[in-house]
């Protein structure tokens, strides 16, 4: 786990990221896209009115950070372990415990991603015959 500039981040700080990451305009935002720096400097500029001093990517680091441990811990758990917890399981679960299973079943089905009037268009088609 990287700990880019140096200083750890203190559980008010992780608390306040994880408030902001809940916001549900910041999850879509973060969901639909990869280059995010953007949406980071969103996320720091908001932590900054809090009077937390991070920049776009300790914020983006520490997010990866915290989905990636979210992640390992929840598997070890749908296998059956317990052993594995982390500080702010609850609250991650909350954001990423829903939207892991949306983009799970979007992926299985690609008529979700067409445009409901070709589908509509295509049943007509076959009904006239």
């Amino acid at each position: 786990v990287a700990n880019e500039g140096g200083k750890h981040w203190t559980v008010n700080e992780v608390r306040a990221l994880i408030h902001i990451w809940s916001d549900k305009n910041i999850q879509q935002q973060l969901e639909g896209t990869v280059r995010n720096k953007r949406i980071f400097e969103q996320v720091a500029a908001r932590l900054q009115k809090v009077g937390i001093d991070r920049d776009w990517k300790q914020c983006r680091t520490k997010y990866k950070n915290l989905k990636h441990e979210y992640k390992s811990v929840k598997s070890a758990q749908d296998s059956g372990s317990t052993s594995k917890s982390m500080k702010f399981f609850n609250e991650l679960d909350a954001i990423l415990g829903h939207s892991t299973m949306e983009q799970a079943s979007k992926s299985d089905n690609d008529e979700s991603e067409r445009p409901p009037e070709w589908t509509e268009a295509k049943s007509e088609k076959d009904s006239i015959g």
